[in-house]
């Protein structure tokens, strides 16, 4: 049977039968609907809108199925709206909409429900409360004695009702409950809503959960931040900014800095890293160290290169005398630079005896080219590490030396020198030597990895010098350096030296006044001959200290006001000479020649003496020589036995007689083949009675067949003859072209013959010619004594 009831249109809202609901009502026509209900016995019909935002819905916006309802209050409130309690009494299906004047009004027919019973009907009520007991509990909205009031109803029509009413779904899937009249569908309708709401719901509780403690950790952590700055600067350090937020600073760095890319990579990582852990454990300075390091490197800061090639020459002139050759070097290498403002660092390896100025040269080259200076000792350096640094899973690991240093110098291109580096060791811990190769490598220092920090460092811009004594390295090491030998002063040099800066330097060092200390130029040489014998100035400047102590004592005792030194007085103040200045030996002397002899510390006269014994024609030697230097005398021997007769020597006399060869002082090692022509000179004198002339002294490697080779070092060995007052040096042929880079006044100095075979040698070094003789092999076996016979001479006893 149908009915007419005023209409009251729902925007987003479905109500059930026996549901009591609030509504905010402001339409006109709703208002009047309600006010038609309220005129007559309060009944309404409620039905949804299809779209919520139609203001003025007609049949075609409104659901076919909706209930009617009691008006139970009305109240209207000051800004025009009615607030509205409604409980809904049964579905109703809507037959026709007709409007009057102020309201709409419809026709309804009723729906007819199915009736739910039997067991299956009880199990589904029980799974639809116990679902709704798990869904009121996530859903907050709920009011606690909802679950309970629902577990009170008994009939299936009117559960499946009160659960869709109090369920979150959308007005669609609502009215679809509304529409469907069999209780039993309507609760299985009801469980799969409510199933897929517990999915969304517990998915929201985890996220809520996961969010809170998310906030508390952040709470936490800041508070505890707080905490711990506050502990920092009660411990002093309140006064000192930023000093309490490190991470703050270390952010502020790695932001600003110029760090290539694989850095900067590197440090945001140890930075987060750094974040999670305890700021007192282990791992955390561990990380902090390696920041400390990897930020401290001078990232994009260079030096600016001095340009000036001829203030650069003015700044090596001054600093250091002589050395043209090393000079002229430096100043072609900031030429090329000047010119292509980037080439590859050169490696230079300056060598040469201790006390040239190698070190010195270092800074100097530095100071011309606008760089920063950084000297690094490697001798005695057996460990790799110290190098290429350490690994990090090591306790105490360090940068190597290369890092440590770049970051000392604060810029990328400084002057890196790498002093006695010919001293290097090594042992198990690995060969320092073969770590230098990547760093002296102007191809590939560009990416040098140091194991600490494991990152490429550009070592590109460094202009690596290294000093050495001798050229004892391995050959791959070697190949990657250029060499510049410094060979010695001459004496004239020294004398310059000592008057340009050393005497300077010792009377400030020692607080002597202007006038108080004077050392003449005579002085100084007689210092020089008299007292020092070495290639470079070190002895030099230690005797002229020696002169300024003693000179200021004598001041301060009142005994003079000024000391001016001469070769007369010279020995009160450095006491007895030390060396004789002259001549290798007093007079000619039958085998005894002088030799040159290189060493590390520069040029050495090298006496060599032979002596007969009687024997059976062997050769004996002493003097603590090496293996190339005995080899070299076997060779001599041999070559004098097979040409004996041509130099006047009776073969027989080998039957009969040893030659023992000494060079004297039997401590100091002797090694080198140059000492060839001199033992070939000492024996044939020995052999012959013929004495060697006392001015000549002379090197030259020998062969069996008499011819003289090259030799090394010849700088030093003249510089050597000069020194010990000799006046012909003989060569060999093939080092007369070396002859142009040997400086003019030692040249000067010296008569110097180039030899190409041991028979010039013995024409120039004897003092008298030497005669052939005839020889045959009869000649030979009649010179052979009987057995047991002695020969003339009495050396065979019977």
């Amino acid at each position: 049977m149908t009915q007419s009831y005023p209409v009251l249109p729902l925007r987003d809202i479905v109500v059930f039968p026996h549901m009591i609901v609030p509504l905010f009502v402001g339409r006109d026509k709703s208002v009047a609907a309600l006010e038609a209900a309220m005129a007559a016995d309060k009944e309404i019909f409620l039905v949804a809108q299809l779209d919520p935002a139609e203001d003025d819905p007609d049949r075609e916006d409104l659901y076919d199925i909706g209930v009617t309802a009691t008006v139970l209050q009305l109240l209207k409130l000051p800004d025009g709206t009615v607030r509205v309690l409604v409980e809904g009494k049964v579905r109703a299906a809507l037959d026709t909409l007709s409007t009057t004047d102020t309201y709409l009004t419809a026709t309804v027919g009723p729906v007819e429900e199915a009736v739910a019973e039997g067991n299956e009907v009880s199990a589904l009520m029980r799974s639809v409360v116990d679902q709704f007991e798990n869904y009121a509990k996530l859903n907050r909205k709920l009011p606690a004695e909802t679950a309970v009031q629902l577990g009170e109803i008994e009939d299936a029509s009117r559960l499946a009702d009160a659960v869709a009413a109090n369920i979150s779904v959308k007005v669609s899937e609502k009215q679809s409950l509304l529409v469907e009249s069999d209780p039993t569908k309507r609760l299985e309708m009801t469980f799969a809503f409510m199933e897929g709401e517990l999915g969304v719901l517990q998915v929201e509780k985890k996220i809520k959960s996961r969010v809170k403690r998310q906030m508390e950790k952040t709470q936490r952590e800041y508070y505890l931040n707080e905490q711990l700055k506050a502990i920092q600067r009660e411990l002093g350090n309140e006064g000192e900014e930023g000093e309490g937020d490190e991470i703050a600073e270390l952010t502020q760095k790695i932001a600003t800095l110029k760090l290539s890319k694989e850095a900067r990579t590197k440090a945001t990582a140890e930075l987060k890293k750094m974040k999670t852990m305890a700021p007192m454990s282990a791992e955390a300075t561990v990380v902090r160290n390696y920041l400390d390091v990897l930020l401290g490197m001078p990232w994009g800061k260079k030096s600016k290169i001095k340009k000036d090639i001829s203030a650069a020459q003015a700044v090596l002139d001054e600093d250091h005398y002589a050395l043209e050759k090393v000079k002229d070097r430096i100043v072609e290498y900031l030429a090329v630079q000047a010119r292509t403002n980037k080439l590859k660092g050169p490696i230079l390896c300056l060598v040469g005896p201790p006390g040239v100025g190698k070190t010195s040269l270092g800074k100097s080259i530095a100071k011309a080219t606008g760089r920063e200076f950084i000297r690094q000792s490697l001798g005695g350096v057996r460990d790799e590490a110290e190098i290429r640094g350490h690994r990090r899973t090591y306790i105490g690991s360090l940068p190597g030396k290369i890092v440590t240093n770049l970051k000392k110098a604060g810029t990328s291109n400084p002057l890196f020198l790498l002093d006695e580096i010919d001293k290097l060791g090594q042992d198990f811990r690995g060969d320092p030597a073969s770590a230098l190769l990547e760093v002296l490598d102007p191809e590939q220092n560009s990416k040098f990895q140091d194991h600490y920090l494991e990152i490429d460092i550009d070592l590109s811009d460094v202009m690596f010098v290294t000093t050495a004594n001798t050229l004892n390295l391995p050959q791959p090491l070697l190949d990657r350096m250029e060499i510049i030998r410094l060979e010695g002063y001459t004496e004239d040099e020294k004398v310059e030296i000592a008057e340009r800066h050393l005497v300077a330097k010792q009377i400030e060092a020692h607080g002597l006044k202007e006038g108080e200390f004077t050392l003449t130029t005579e002085g100084l040489r007689a210092l020089i001959q008299y007292y020092t014998r070495e290639a470079g100035v070190r002895t030099l400047e230690r005797e002229i200290a020696k002169l300024a102590r003693k000179a200021l004592r004598q001041i301060l005792e009142g005994k003079v006001t000024s000391v001016t030194i001469t070769p007369d007085n010279i020995a009160e103040f450095a006491g007895v000479k030390k060396y004789r200045h002259g001549l290798g030996e007093e007079e000619n002397q039958v085998g005894a020649v002088t030799g040159l002899a290189w060493t590390e510390v520069g040029g050495e006269l090298l006496t060599i003496e032979s002596v007969t014994v009687p024997g059976k024609g062997s050769a004996k030697v002493t003097g603590k020589l090496g293996d190339v230097m005995k080899e070299s005398i076997e060779t001599a021997f041999s070559f004098i036995k097979a040409r004996s007769p041509s130099y006047g020597i009776k073969p027989s006399v080998f039957a009969r007689k040893d030659v023992h060869i000494h060079l004297p002082e039997g401590a100091v090692p002797k090694d080198g083949p140059s000492a060839g022509i001199g033992i070939v000179t000492a024996i044939i004198s020995t052999l012959t009675g013929v004495a060697v002339r006392r001015d000549i002294a002379m090197t030259g490697e020998v062969t069996l067949r008499g011819r003289v080779l090259p030799i090394g070092g010849l700088k030093e060995k003249l510089l050597a003859a000069l020194r010990g007052g000799i006046t012909t040096v003989l060569i060999p042929q093939e080092n007369e072209k070396d002859l142009a880079e040997i400086p003019a006044n030692i040249r000067e100095g010296l008569t110097i013959v180039p030899v190409a075979h041991v028979d010039e040698v013995l024409r120039l070094a004897l003092t008298g010619p030497l005669t052939a003789i005839d020889w045959t092999e009869a000649d030979d076996l009649a010179a052979q004594p009987p057995a047991g016979v002695a020969p003339i001479g009495g050396e065979l006893h019977h």
